[in-house]
């Protein structure tokens, strides 16, 4: 690995933090200081001694970052704001909820309008997927949206019956004039996106990059704010 390549991600890192995007910066942090050290376990030359100085200062900053957060959450004031602009890619689920999600989540509840259509369904499919993965001690999802069919009956029946198999209670509600889009930790957090799960444009082919790993998928413009609230463990 090179070092070109890891100044690049800790480049991104410090554009992020300077952002107060903390969250997405800590994961930049965390991957370019683990690419400096593996560095340092090689031969570099001279370049030891300032490799292993810069490697200080980004883990000083890395946790003057986290105690940042802490903070921002127990005042209940912790906000940051992701634009994704039109046509961008790089913006899976696992990289926008990603960092969220760990043993510590117990309860998710979504509330999305727009979990109806095939294409909708199957998003959620892939939202729960990533849930299955990163949070172990996940044992309910709540899902508020909109009626619209059997057919959105039947396809979340089969989600509900799988998710079993995983101890995992799907509890599904529908609104008829519901209209906010939000996602909700059992940990407080609070992950609104404008147009919900379904922000991914539709891959060219069936067999274009992107029909699988959506972080090849181009987006439709929207915003995601992120908050913290300590209230929300009680839901």
């Amino acid at each position: 690995m090179s070092l070109q390549v890891a100044g690049n991600v800790l480049l991104k890192a410090v554009e992020l933090d300077n952002k107060k995007r903390y969250t997405e910066a800590l994961l930049y942090y965390k991957e370019g200081l683990q690419l400096l050290l593996d560095l340092l376990k090689g031969d570099v030359g001279d370049k030891r001694t300032s490799l292993r100085k810069k490697a200080e200062e980004y883990m000083k900053r890395a946790e003057e970052i986290k105690q940042i957060v802490e903070n921002l959450k127990q005042e209940g004031t912790f906000h940051e704001q992701i634009h994704i602009e039109n046509n961008a890619t790089g913006y899976s689920y696992e990289k926008v909820f990603g960092r969220f999600l760990d043993e510590d989540v117990e309860y998710v509840e979504i509330e999305d309008p727009y979990i109806r259509a095939y294409h909708q369904c199957q998003n959620f499919v892939r939202f729960c997927e990533l849930l299955v993965k990163k949070c172990n001690k996940l044992r309910t999802i709540q899902l508020l949206t909109t009626a619209d069919g059997t057919e959105q009956q039947k396809w979340l029946t089969d989600v509900t019956s799988s998710l079993a198999h995983h101890r995992i209670h799907l509890n599904i509600s529908y609104s008829e004039t519901l209209h906010d889009r939000q996602i909700k930790l059992s940990t407080g957090w609070i992950i609104k996106i404008g147009r919900g799960l379904d922000y991914f444009k539709a891959p060219e082919t069936k067999f274009s990059l992107g029909v699988f790993e959506t972080d090849f998928r181009t987006c439709h413009e929207t915003t995601i704010d992120i908050f913290h609230s300590n209230n929300v463990r009680n839901i």
